[in-house]
């Protein structure tokens, strides 16, 4: 459910756990095979020409009064961690060892970096169109996954970065839910939550080793559950992982994000953050989506699903 890559890793983790399991070790053996691969490679922004403006013409003007300087503005605190960049040490069940979240990223409220144009409005736009044959490519779609590439639908949609920005994210969600997703999608973007990223989820993703920071927005992964020999609601498009730095998984002593232990504080509320009752809650609820928060164990607080799973 890596990382930053992002929730990559933790995807690949979440099935690497499963070979503790007896009943899990064929499947993810068999699915890790078939589909994997990690961490996407982000489309850098061309910088954008600046047109020459001409030297004014000299003129001569008597000798302004002199005058204090105005004070400096304010500018954003520089951004010292980078996403993906440390591998942590892996600990039991090929997850990470789980370690204090770094100061930096307690208050995590990192800039977006936009992969697709963010919108020129700054108001809030979707699509759903039928999977281009270049995103299906670089998504853990194979063959033998549980949803035919023509029953998942991709979908671009505006989102509020912790910039406070409009961006423009992408996902692969089954065709049965894909209008409930751009609607809730819509009622975040209206609230003002705010998303790291939002973007498809590479094969490399899966087998990257975990960094503990990812915080990717994704949906479709085609894996095994968690545990399980069936399949996991987002194999078929049906379920959406929000924030998942902001909204860690736990069982256990296990923390998924692995750095995301500072988040487990909930009384402690954070841009980002799904809570019961809230309007994320509120609003997947109102397609007929549940929260995995809601669980007793797992927790899963970045979870939501179409099929309970």
């Amino acid at each position: 459910m890596s990382l930053k890559r992002v929730d990559s890793a933790l995807t690949e983790r979440f099935c690497q756990a499963d070979s503790m399991r007896p009943t899990a070790t064929a499947a993810c053996g068999t699915l890790l095979a078939l589909t994997l691969g990690a961490c996407t490679s982000e489309v850098p922004q061309s910088p954008q020409p600046v047109a020459a403006t001409p030297a004014p013409t000299a003129v001569a003007k008597p000798p302004a009064p002199v005058t204090s300087a105005p004070p400096a503005a304010a500018k954003a605190p520089a951004v010292t961690w980078q996403v993906g960049a440390r591998p942590l040490p892996l600990g039991p069940g090929g997850f990470g060892e789980i370690e204090p979240t770094p100061p930096e990223l307690v208050n995590r409220a990192l800039p977006t970096k936009d992969v697709l144009p963010p919108p020129a409005d700054g108001a809030y736009h979707a699509t759903i169109s039928a999977v281009p044959a270049d995103v299906l490519a670089r998504s853990t779609w194979q063959p033998a996954c549980p949803v035919k590439s023509a029953d998942l639908r991709y979908l671009t949609m505006s989102f509020r970065g912790f910039d406070g920005r409009a961006h423009t994210g992408e996902m692969l969600v089954n065709a049965k839910g894909a209008t409930g997703i751009t609607q809730v999608f819509g009622q975040l973007f209206a609230a003002r939550f705010p998303l790291e990223e939002m973007r498809v989820t590479s094969p490399a993703e899966l087998t990257a080793p975990p960094t503990g920071d990812g915080n990717s927005t994704s949906a479709f992964v085609c894996r095994p559950a968690r545990g399980q020999t069936s399949w996991s609601a987002h194999a078929y498009g049906l379920a959406v992982d929000v924030n998942p730095f902001c909204n860690p998984y736990t069982q256990g002593a296990l923390v998924l994000p692995e750095l995301a232990s500072a988040y487990l504080d909930r009384a402690n509320r954070r841009p980002g953050m799904v809570l019961a009752g809230d309007a994320t809650v509120r609003a997947f609820a109102a397609i007929g989506w549940s929260w995995g928060g809601a669980w007793t164990s797992p927790k899963d607080r970045m979870h939501f699903t179409g099929n309970g799973h």
